[in-house]
């Protein structure tokens, strides 16, 4: 009795040894579920924003095609008023997906802090011809309008980064961010008051024109199919798959929804 009462334990012995899984291992294993970025859906997003060749040659494209709008353009105008192009700053001229990754990395979602916290450092790259299509409109004797919907508290920190980018036309005159609304019409108003607006360049449709940003019908492909025409004429959109308006679309305008309720949505929405 005594020594199957040893070859037991023995055995005992052996197989929890050659488990590779322990108790203490197992509830690690489970806990690491819940410690699953939030933001993981979007990792594949800033890979390819950051590590693919495909995506700076959208960039080059379509700063080498705005060259050629720009001139085109020009020839066309019919008003006296000084010319001028008005772009986005964040994923058109600036490169922010090392916030992006800072998400990622903690798990955090964006806030108005750790956005701000980010712009402060100055440390946003200029984006593939960006630059060089900046001092080319200069050269035309065209004018470079940023308006984006960073904060009038971001004013000055995102005049040290686009200067140290070497970005022309960076002083207060041609900053125009947000103070009570995204929406940029206003904003666009302003500058056609003293300039006639040759082109517009962004990587969100609201970039161009307040109509775009109605997307409760059919996400706005409609309104998309309607001014068709405008692309690669007045409009050059860039690519950002990181997020957007197109995003809040997905999610019927409300981003409030608990995040499992988006990863369902996100998912529903594929065909």
């Amino acid at each position: 009795m005594k020594k199957n009462t040893i070859l037991l334990l023995f055995l005992a012995i052996a197989l929890f040894s050659c488990n590779p899984k322990t108790v203490e291992e197992e509830v690690i294993l489970e806990d690491s579920k819940l410690n699953v970025s939030e933001m993981e859906h979007i990792v594949m997003s800033v890979v390819w924003y950051q590590q693919s060749a495909e995506m700076k040659a959208c960039y080059y494209q379509t700063f080498n095609f705005g060259k050629r709008l720009l001139d085109e353009n020009m020839e066309k105008a019919t008003s006296d008023l000084p010319k001028a192009v008005v772009v986005d700053v964040d994923e058109t001229m600036l490169d922010n997906s090392p916030f992006e990754t800072e998400r990622i990395n903690t798990g955090t979602s964006y806030t108005s802090e750790n956005w701000k916290a980010w712009t402060d450092l100055m440390e946003a790259k200029a984006l593939p011809g960006a630059v060089e299509f900046a001092k080319y409109a200069e050269e035309k004797g065209v004018e470079v309008f940023y308006i984006s919907n960073r904060k009038l508290n971001e004013v000055e920190s995102s005049i040290k980064n686009l200067t140290a980018e070497g970005f022309p036309f960076v002083d207060e005159a041609h900053i125009l961010f947000k103070d009570q609304t995204s929406d940029k019409t206003e904003r666009r108003a302003k500058v056609s008051e003293n300039y006639e607006i040759i082109l517009l360049i962004g990587d969100n449709l609201g970039d161009f024109d307040e109509f775009f940003n109605e997307r409760s019908v059919n996400k706005g492909f409609d309104i998309v199919h309607e001014h068709k025409n405008d692309f690669g004429r007045k409009f050059l959109i860039l690519p950002n798959p990181m997020y957007g308006r197109w995003e809040k679309a997905v999610y019927n305008g409300d981003y409030s929804i608990s995040d499992e309720e988006k990863s369902k949505l996100r998912k529903k929405v594929l065909y």
